[in-house]
């Protein structure tokens, strides 16, 4: 498995707009994005911070279906 990157949050915001994701709204510092496909609605949000923490991160793939290398696929 690959490590995983150092990324900002607008650079995961951008990369999740690749993939297919629609900003839905922004309060403050996060935005939230939604996917919606025939068998499932992905819904997560992002901070937007210099750099995200490791487990931010995981969560974020993880609520959005997507593994470490359709990240860095998309980055």
């Amino acid at each position: 498995m690959p490590k995983l990157p150092v990324v900002s949050g607008k650079e995961l915001v951008a990369a999740l707009k690749r993939a297919g994701f629609v900003e839905v709204r922004q309060k403050g510092s996060h935005v939230s994005l939604q996917k919606i496909t025939p068998e499932m609605t992905y819904k997560t949000v992002v901070p937007l911070h210099q750099e995200l923490a490791k487990g931010t991160l995981l969560d974020i793939l993880h609520q959005a279906g997507m593994s470490r290398d359709d990240l860095l696929k998309l980055l």
